[in-house]
Protein backbone atom coordinates (compact mmCIF):
# COMPACT_ATOMS: atom_id res chain seq x y z
CA UNK A 1 0.00 0.00 0.00
CA UNK A 2 0.88 3.71 -0.07
CA UNK A 3 1.74 3.71 -3.77
CA UNK A 4 -0.15 5.47 -6.02
CA UNK A 5 -2.62 3.95 -7.68
CA UNK A 6 -2.32 4.47 -11.18
CA UNK A 7 1.53 4.15 -10.85
CA UNK A 8 1.79 0.59 -12.00
CA UNK A 9 -1.13 0.39 -14.55
CA UNK A 10 1.27 1.23 -17.97
CA UNK A 11 -0.91 0.42 -20.48
CA UNK A 12 -4.01 0.51 -18.69
CA UNK A 13 -6.41 2.91 -20.87
CA UNK A 14 -8.07 4.61 -17.57
CA UNK A 15 -4.36 6.01 -16.62
CA UNK A 16 -4.96 9.28 -15.28
CA UNK A 17 -8.15 9.73 -14.94
CA UNK A 18 -9.69 10.90 -11.50
CA UNK A 19 -12.58 9.43 -10.22
CA UNK A 20 -14.33 10.26 -6.53
CA UNK A 21 -16.58 7.74 -6.00
CA UNK A 22 -19.43 7.98 -3.33
CA UNK A 23 -20.17 4.48 -3.02
CA UNK A 24 -22.00 1.97 -1.28
CA UNK A 25 -23.00 -1.95 -1.02
CA UNK A 26 -22.71 -2.68 -4.61
CA UNK A 27 -24.18 -0.89 -7.75
CA UNK A 28 -21.41 2.30 -7.00
CA UNK A 29 -18.46 0.19 -5.85
CA UNK A 30 -18.96 -2.15 -8.59
CA UNK A 31 -18.88 0.98 -11.16
CA UNK A 32 -16.00 2.36 -9.78
CA UNK A 33 -14.21 -1.03 -9.96
CA UNK A 34 -14.43 -1.30 -13.21
CA UNK A 35 -12.86 1.76 -13.57
CA UNK A 36 -10.20 1.09 -11.45
CA UNK A 37 -9.28 -2.16 -13.07
CA UNK A 38 -8.61 -0.29 -16.35
CA UNK A 39 -6.40 1.73 -14.42
CA UNK A 40 -7.87 4.88 -13.18
CA UNK A 41 -7.50 6.63 -9.83
CA UNK A 42 -10.33 5.96 -8.02
CA UNK A 43 -10.63 7.68 -4.37
CA UNK A 44 -13.35 5.97 -2.24
CA UNK A 45 -15.28 8.74 -0.16
CA UNK A 46 -16.52 7.02 3.29
CA UNK A 47 -18.22 7.83 6.42
CA UNK A 48 -15.40 8.38 9.20
CA UNK A 49 -15.84 5.59 11.99
CA UNK A 50 -18.37 3.04 9.77
CA UNK A 51 -17.35 3.55 5.94
CA UNK A 52 -19.36 1.80 3.33
CA UNK A 53 -21.78 -0.75 4.91
CA UNK A 54 -20.58 -3.06 3.14
CA UNK A 55 -17.17 -3.71 4.95
CA UNK A 56 -19.20 -5.59 7.70
CA UNK A 57 -20.50 -8.35 5.12
CA UNK A 58 -19.07 -11.71 5.28
CA UNK A 59 -16.93 -13.64 4.73
CA UNK A 60 -14.84 -12.01 7.12
CA UNK A 61 -11.52 -13.19 6.86
CA UNK A 62 -8.93 -13.15 9.18
CA UNK A 63 -5.62 -11.18 9.12
CA UNK A 64 -2.12 -10.52 10.67
CA UNK A 65 -2.49 -8.01 13.24
CA UNK A 66 -5.10 -5.91 11.84
CA UNK A 67 -9.68 -6.74 12.06
CA UNK A 68 -11.18 -9.02 10.11
CA UNK A 69 -11.48 -8.25 6.54
CA UNK A 70 -14.77 -8.61 4.74
CA UNK A 71 -13.91 -10.46 0.99
CA UNK A 72 -17.52 -9.11 -0.04
CA UNK A 73 -16.08 -5.76 0.49
CA UNK A 74 -12.82 -6.66 -1.48
CA UNK A 75 -14.23 -7.76 -4.46
CA UNK A 76 -16.07 -4.76 -5.37
CA UNK A 77 -13.13 -2.69 -3.86
CA UNK A 78 -10.05 -3.51 -5.47
CA UNK A 79 -7.67 -1.29 -6.89
CA UNK A 80 -8.98 1.75 -4.74
CA UNK A 81 -7.90 4.18 -2.55
CA UNK A 82 -10.24 5.47 0.39
CA UNK A 83 -10.26 8.51 2.69
CA UNK A 84 -12.84 9.15 5.66
CA UNK A 85 -14.55 12.01 5.77
CA UNK A 86 -17.68 13.82 8.10
CA UNK A 87 -19.25 15.36 5.09
CA UNK A 88 -21.62 17.15 7.76
CA UNK A 89 -18.19 19.07 9.20
CA UNK A 90 -17.28 22.26 7.19
CA UNK A 91 -13.49 21.06 7.37
CA UNK A 92 -13.90 18.05 5.55
CA UNK A 93 -16.26 19.09 3.12
CA UNK A 94 -13.77 21.84 1.85
CA UNK A 95 -11.88 19.22 1.44
CA UNK A 96 -13.56 17.22 -0.71
CA UNK A 97 -15.03 20.39 -2.61
CA UNK A 98 -11.28 20.51 -3.30
CA UNK A 99 -11.20 16.98 -4.86
CA UNK A 100 -13.79 17.60 -6.57
CA UNK A 101 -12.37 20.49 -8.60
CA UNK A 102 -9.34 18.03 -8.98
CA UNK A 103 -11.73 15.44 -10.74
CA UNK A 104 -12.45 13.84 -13.47
CA UNK A 105 -15.67 11.94 -12.48
CA UNK A 106 -17.86 11.53 -9.79
CA UNK A 107 -19.62 8.54 -8.60
CA UNK A 108 -22.41 8.43 -6.05
CA UNK A 109 -25.48 6.07 -5.58
CA UNK A 110 -27.03 7.63 -2.73
CA UNK A 111 -30.83 8.21 -2.67
CA UNK A 112 -31.39 11.09 -5.09
CA UNK A 113 -31.70 14.46 -2.51
CA UNK A 114 -28.73 13.38 -0.40
CA UNK A 115 -25.97 15.17 -1.90
CA UNK A 116 -27.30 17.85 -2.50
CA UNK A 117 -28.43 18.66 0.83
CA UNK A 118 -24.71 18.27 1.61
CA UNK A 119 -24.14 20.88 -0.96
CA UNK A 120 -22.08 18.21 -3.20
CA UNK A 121 -25.36 18.27 -5.62
CA UNK A 122 -24.37 18.82 -9.93
CA UNK A 123 -25.44 22.02 -9.49
CA UNK A 124 -23.06 23.08 -7.13
CA UNK A 125 -20.03 20.71 -8.08
CA UNK A 126 -20.53 21.56 -12.13
CA UNK A 127 -19.47 25.59 -10.84
CA UNK A 128 -16.48 24.74 -9.87
CA UNK A 129 -15.51 22.07 -12.15
CA UNK A 130 -17.62 22.16 -15.22
CA UNK A 131 -15.84 19.51 -17.01
CA UNK A 132 -16.62 16.82 -14.33
CA UNK A 133 -18.24 13.84 -15.13
CA UNK A 134 -21.05 13.30 -12.59
CA UNK A 135 -22.63 9.76 -12.28
CA UNK A 136 -25.53 9.31 -9.99
CA UNK A 137 -26.65 5.93 -9.93
CA UNK A 138 -30.45 4.84 -7.92
CA UNK A 139 -33.09 2.70 -8.04
CA UNK A 140 -35.86 4.68 -10.01
CA UNK A 141 -33.40 7.65 -10.85
CA UNK A 142 -33.56 11.40 -10.18
CA UNK A 143 -36.96 11.90 -11.43
CA UNK A 144 -40.60 10.46 -11.67
CA UNK A 145 -42.74 9.31 -8.82
CA UNK A 146 -40.55 6.82 -7.54
CA UNK A 147 -37.36 9.03 -7.37
CA UNK A 148 -37.20 9.35 -3.40
CA UNK A 149 -37.90 5.48 -2.88
CA UNK A 150 -35.26 3.85 -1.37
CA UNK A 151 -34.18 0.31 -4.02
CA UNK A 152 -32.85 -2.87 -3.18
CA UNK A 153 -32.03 -5.17 -5.58
CA UNK A 154 -34.68 -7.86 -5.06
CA UNK A 155 -36.69 -4.45 -4.77
CA UNK A 156 -36.06 -3.49 -8.55
CA UNK A 157 -36.04 -6.81 -9.69
CA UNK A 158 -39.59 -7.42 -8.79
CA UNK A 159 -40.83 -3.71 -10.48
CA UNK A 160 -38.78 -4.16 -13.35
CA UNK A 161 -40.82 -6.95 -14.51
CA UNK A 162 -37.46 -9.14 -14.09
CA UNK A 163 -39.15 -11.82 -11.73
CA UNK A 164 -42.24 -12.10 -13.79
CA UNK A 165 -40.44 -14.51 -16.39
CA UNK A 166 -37.57 -15.47 -13.70
CA UNK A 167 -38.64 -19.20 -12.50
CA UNK A 168 -41.09 -22.21 -13.04
CA UNK A 169 -44.45 -21.65 -15.08
CA UNK A 170 -46.40 -23.60 -12.33
CA UNK A 171 -44.35 -21.52 -9.23
CA UNK A 172 -44.09 -18.59 -7.63
CA UNK A 173 -41.59 -15.69 -9.54
CA UNK A 174 -37.83 -15.65 -8.20
CA UNK A 175 -35.22 -13.19 -8.24
CA UNK A 176 -32.69 -14.02 -10.10
CA UNK A 177 -29.15 -15.74 -7.74
CA UNK A 178 -27.08 -12.38 -8.72
CA UNK A 179 -27.91 -9.78 -7.87
CA UNK A 180 -28.14 -8.53 -11.42
CA UNK A 181 -30.13 -4.74 -10.56
CA UNK A 182 -27.29 -3.95 -8.64
CA UNK A 183 -24.57 -4.63 -11.09
CA UNK A 184 -26.14 -3.93 -14.51
CA UNK A 185 -26.43 -0.34 -12.66
CA UNK A 186 -23.02 -0.52 -12.60
CA UNK A 187 -22.06 -1.87 -15.94
CA UNK A 188 -24.05 0.94 -17.49
CA UNK A 189 -22.17 3.15 -14.94
CA UNK A 190 -18.86 2.72 -16.00
CA UNK A 191 -19.71 2.59 -19.64
CA UNK A 192 -21.14 5.72 -19.89
CA UNK A 193 -18.95 7.64 -17.27
CA UNK A 194 -16.52 6.30 -20.38
CA UNK A 195 -18.60 7.62 -22.80
CA UNK A 196 -19.03 11.18 -21.13
CA UNK A 197 -15.26 11.49 -20.13
CA UNK A 198 -14.70 11.44 -23.86
CA UNK A 199 -16.76 14.02 -24.42
CA UNK A 200 -15.42 16.42 -21.86
CA UNK A 201 -11.60 15.48 -23.42
CA UNK A 202 -13.39 16.68 -26.68
CA UNK A 203 -15.69 19.74 -25.39
CA UNK A 204 -14.17 20.72 -22.30
CA UNK A 205 -17.64 20.24 -21.02
CA UNK A 206 -18.80 17.40 -18.30
CA UNK A 207 -22.42 16.59 -17.90
CA UNK A 208 -24.76 14.87 -15.87
CA UNK A 209 -25.41 10.69 -15.92
CA UNK A 210 -28.62 9.73 -14.31
CA UNK A 211 -28.32 6.09 -14.08
CA UNK A 212 -31.27 3.97 -12.74
CA UNK A 213 -31.76 -0.23 -11.73
CA UNK A 214 -34.99 -0.08 -13.10
CA UNK A 215 -34.23 1.65 -16.43
CA UNK A 216 -30.88 -0.57 -17.01
CA UNK A 217 -32.88 -3.84 -16.09
CA UNK A 218 -35.35 -2.48 -18.74
CA UNK A 219 -32.66 -2.04 -20.93
CA UNK A 220 -31.16 -5.67 -20.71
CA UNK A 221 -34.54 -6.99 -20.89
CA UNK A 222 -35.08 -6.14 -24.65
CA UNK A 223 -36.42 -9.48 -25.86
CA UNK A 224 -39.02 -9.55 -23.47
CA UNK A 225 -40.16 -5.57 -23.91
CA UNK A 226 -39.79 -5.95 -27.80
CA UNK A 227 -42.35 -9.66 -27.29
CA UNK A 228 -44.55 -7.28 -25.50
CA UNK A 229 -44.14 -4.47 -27.96
CA UNK A 230 -45.35 -6.57 -31.27
CA UNK A 231 -47.99 -9.00 -29.60
CA UNK A 232 -49.70 -7.28 -26.66
CA UNK A 233 -48.77 -10.22 -24.20
CA UNK A 234 -46.77 -10.29 -21.31
CA UNK A 235 -43.61 -12.79 -21.32
CA UNK A 236 -44.00 -15.65 -19.06
CA UNK A 237 -42.28 -17.84 -17.10
CA UNK A 238 -40.48 -20.92 -18.66
CA UNK A 239 -37.94 -22.09 -15.81
CA UNK A 240 -34.86 -22.45 -17.99
CA UNK A 241 -36.78 -23.21 -21.47
CA UNK A 242 -36.46 -20.34 -24.42
CA UNK A 243 -39.84 -18.81 -26.11
CA UNK A 244 -38.28 -18.79 -29.13
CA UNK A 245 -36.18 -21.89 -29.19
CA UNK A 246 -36.68 -25.99 -28.49
CA UNK A 247 -35.04 -28.06 -27.77
CA UNK A 248 -33.03 -25.16 -25.36
CA UNK A 249 -33.39 -26.38 -21.94
CA UNK A 250 -32.32 -27.75 -18.73
CA UNK A 251 -33.53 -31.44 -19.51
CA UNK A 252 -32.90 -34.69 -16.24
CA UNK A 253 -30.50 -37.28 -16.67
CA UNK A 254 -30.35 -40.13 -14.52
CA UNK A 255 -27.76 -38.68 -12.59
CA UNK A 256 -29.25 -34.92 -12.40
CA UNK A 257 -29.97 -31.90 -14.93
CA UNK A 258 -27.77 -30.76 -17.86
CA UNK A 259 -28.36 -28.27 -20.51
CA UNK A 260 -28.76 -28.26 -24.69
CA UNK A 261 -29.20 -25.55 -26.46
CA UNK A 262 -30.09 -26.87 -30.30
CA UNK A 263 -30.99 -23.81 -31.42
CA UNK A 264 -31.79 -24.40 -35.13
CA UNK A 265 -32.61 -26.68 -37.88
CA UNK A 266 -29.39 -28.33 -38.39
CA UNK A 267 -28.91 -28.37 -34.70
CA UNK A 268 -31.88 -30.01 -34.09
CA UNK A 269 -31.24 -32.69 -36.90
CA UNK A 270 -27.89 -33.81 -34.74
CA UNK A 271 -29.78 -33.17 -31.33
CA UNK A 272 -31.94 -35.82 -32.97
CA UNK A 273 -29.41 -38.32 -34.10
CA UNK A 274 -28.09 -38.34 -30.44
CA UNK A 275 -31.14 -38.73 -28.79
CA UNK A 276 -31.79 -42.04 -31.33
CA UNK A 277 -35.28 -40.07 -32.47
CA UNK A 278 -34.06 -39.18 -36.24
CA UNK A 279 -37.61 -39.35 -37.13
CA UNK A 280 -38.74 -36.14 -35.06
CA UNK A 281 -37.44 -34.09 -37.90
CA UNK A 282 -40.35 -34.66 -39.98
CA UNK A 283 -42.85 -34.81 -37.11
CA UNK A 284 -45.29 -31.75 -38.27
CA UNK A 285 -44.99 -30.53 -34.74
CA UNK A 286 -41.24 -30.12 -34.73
CA UNK A 287 -40.60 -29.17 -38.40
CA UNK A 288 -39.32 -25.43 -37.42
CA UNK A 289 -38.13 -23.50 -34.91
CA UNK A 290 -41.01 -21.76 -34.41
CA UNK A 291 -43.10 -25.07 -34.08
CA UNK A 292 -40.87 -26.53 -31.63
CA UNK A 293 -40.76 -23.27 -29.16
CA UNK A 294 -44.75 -23.98 -30.01
CA UNK A 295 -44.54 -27.03 -28.97
CA UNK A 296 -41.93 -27.76 -26.36
CA UNK A 297 -44.17 -29.35 -23.17
CA UNK A 298 -44.68 -31.79 -25.70
CA UNK A 299 -41.21 -32.23 -27.17
CA UNK A 300 -39.80 -31.94 -23.56
CA UNK A 301 -42.17 -35.20 -22.30
CA UNK A 302 -41.31 -37.52 -25.21
CA UNK A 303 -37.46 -36.79 -24.40
CA UNK A 304 -38.11 -36.91 -20.29
CA UNK A 305 -37.82 -40.82 -20.46
CA UNK A 306 -34.90 -40.56 -23.13
CA UNK A 307 -32.64 -38.52 -20.83
CA UNK A 308 -33.58 -40.56 -17.81
CA UNK A 309 -31.39 -43.51 -19.70
CA UNK A 310 -28.19 -42.46 -19.32
CA UNK A 311 -25.97 -39.85 -16.82
CA UNK A 312 -25.28 -36.48 -17.71
CA UNK A 313 -21.95 -36.94 -18.57
CA UNK A 314 -22.83 -39.31 -21.24
CA UNK A 315 -25.04 -37.58 -22.72
CA UNK A 316 -23.05 -34.39 -22.66
CA UNK A 317 -20.09 -36.29 -24.42
CA UNK A 318 -22.47 -37.17 -27.07
CA UNK A 319 -23.89 -34.16 -28.01
CA UNK A 320 -20.32 -32.28 -27.33
CA UNK A 321 -19.28 -35.12 -30.53
CA UNK A 322 -21.94 -34.01 -32.12
CA UNK A 323 -21.19 -30.04 -32.25
CA UNK A 324 -24.52 -29.80 -30.34
CA UNK A 325 -24.18 -26.70 -27.80
CA UNK A 326 -24.51 -27.97 -24.22
CA UNK A 327 -23.09 -27.76 -20.59
CA UNK A 328 -23.19 -28.93 -17.06
CA UNK A 329 -25.20 -27.31 -14.69
CA UNK A 330 -22.25 -26.42 -12.53
CA UNK A 331 -21.92 -24.81 -9.05
CA UNK A 332 -19.38 -21.75 -8.03
CA UNK A 333 -16.44 -24.32 -6.73
CA UNK A 334 -16.62 -26.37 -10.21
CA UNK A 335 -16.69 -23.70 -12.30
CA UNK A 336 -14.31 -21.78 -10.46
CA UNK A 337 -12.05 -25.13 -10.58
CA UNK A 338 -12.50 -25.82 -14.00
CA UNK A 339 -9.75 -26.07 -16.71
CA UNK A 340 -10.88 -23.38 -18.92
CA UNK A 341 -11.11 -20.58 -16.42
CA UNK A 342 -7.78 -21.53 -15.32
CA UNK A 343 -6.54 -21.17 -19.06
CA UNK A 344 -8.39 -17.79 -19.07
CA UNK A 345 -6.27 -16.70 -16.39
CA UNK A 346 -9.54 -15.16 -14.42
CA UNK A 347 -9.08 -16.70 -10.53
CA UNK A 348 -6.33 -14.31 -9.29
CA UNK A 349 -4.93 -14.33 -6.01
CA UNK A 350 -6.19 -11.21 -4.05
CA UNK A 351 -3.92 -9.66 -0.71
CA UNK A 352 -6.19 -7.85 1.30
CA UNK A 353 -4.71 -4.65 3.70
CA UNK A 354 -4.90 -6.47 7.09
CA UNK A 355 -2.81 -9.66 5.87
CA UNK A 356 -5.14 -11.92 4.92
CA UNK A 357 -5.18 -13.86 1.41
CA UNK A 358 -8.08 -14.46 -0.61
CA UNK A 359 -8.97 -15.41 -4.60
CA UNK A 360 -11.20 -13.24 -6.48
CA UNK A 361 -12.29 -12.97 -10.34
CA UNK A 362 -9.81 -10.47 -12.50
CA UNK A 363 -11.04 -8.28 -14.68
CA UNK A 364 -12.56 -10.81 -17.37
CA UNK A 365 -11.76 -8.67 -20.69
CA UNK A 366 -8.55 -8.82 -22.33
CA UNK A 367 -7.06 -5.31 -23.97
CA UNK A 368 -4.02 -5.55 -25.92
CA UNK A 369 -1.53 -3.75 -24.55
CA UNK A 370 -2.97 -4.13 -20.65
CA UNK A 371 -2.16 -6.61 -18.51
CA UNK A 372 -5.04 -6.94 -15.84
CA UNK A 373 -3.58 -6.44 -12.82
CA UNK A 374 -5.14 -7.19 -9.19
CA UNK A 375 -4.80 -4.58 -6.68
CA UNK A 376 -6.08 -4.97 -3.18
CA UNK A 377 -8.88 -2.95 -1.45
CA UNK A 378 -8.12 -0.30 0.99
CA UNK A 379 -8.95 0.10 4.99
CA UNK A 380 -10.95 2.78 5.97
CA UNK A 381 -9.48 6.08 5.57
CA UNK A 382 -5.80 4.63 4.40
CA UNK A 383 -5.23 7.42 2.30
CA UNK A 384 -6.54 10.58 3.68
CA UNK A 385 -2.98 12.27 3.54
CA UNK A 386 -2.28 10.46 0.44
CA UNK A 387 -4.48 11.68 -1.21
CA UNK A 388 -4.60 14.82 -0.06
CA UNK A 389 -0.77 15.37 -1.16
CA UNK A 390 -1.34 14.18 -4.62
CA UNK A 391 -4.51 15.71 -5.50
CA UNK A 392 -4.01 19.08 -4.15
CA UNK A 393 -0.28 19.90 -4.53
Amino acid sequence: MGMRADSSTSGAPLTGLRVLEFGQIAAGPFAGSLLADLGADVVKVERTGEGDGMRQWPPLLDGVGEDRYSGNFASVNRGKRSIAVDLKSREDKEIVLDLIRNADVLIENFRPGTLERLGFGYSAVSELNPRLVYCSISGYGQVGPYATRGAFDVTVQAVSGLMSVTGDEDREPVKCGVPVGDFVAGLYAAYTVTAAVYRAKHTGRGGRIDCSMLGTLLGISALQTSEYFGTGRDPKRLGSAHPRNAPYRAFRAADKSFVVAAGNNELWRRFCEVVGQSHLTADPRFRSQELRARNQHELADLLGPIFAMKDAGAWLAAFEAAGVPCAPINTFSEILADPHVEAMGLVRPLNLPNGATTQTIAFPVSISGHEVEVRTSPLLGEHNDEVRKEWLA
